[in-house]
């Protein structure tokens, strides 16, 4: 299982959020003091740390699935090993999951807002 490949199949396809959508939804004098705001904080911090979580990810199911293969092939002989570093990827990946449905959920919501 390759996350990575799952993560960027799923951000391609999705639709961006740029500074001139987010512009629209002020007036012009709000959208200046959100603009000089924007300079304060670095332009893609969020997607960063997506990526860097999500690499975090799929190297924990990488060294699961190589364990999992070493032991099945007999190159690793400590079960426990094995079954630990299954379950920690196993349990991250639900993580993962529960924080996308949170992130998709909280969009749904600010989509629905009135303005």
């Amino acid at each position: 299982m390759n996350i990575t490949a799952l993560y960027n199949s799923i951000f391609t396809n999705s639709n961006k959020i740029t500074n001139e959508n987010l512009s629209s939804l002020y007036s012009p004098n709000e959208t200046n003091r959100y603009n000089g705001a924007s300079s304060e904080i670095e332009e893609g911090a969020f997607k960063d740390l997506i990526s860097s979580e999500i690499e975090k990810l799929n190297n924990q199911q990488v060294k699961a699935d190589n364990l999992t293969q070493g032991f099945i092939s007999g190159e690793v002989e400590d079960l426990h090993t094995v079954l630990i570093a299954t379950e920690e990827a196993r349990i991250s990946l639900e993580l993962a999951v529960q924080v996308r449905n949170k992130c998709i959920e909280a969009y749904k919501e600010i989509n629905s807002m009135q303005i």
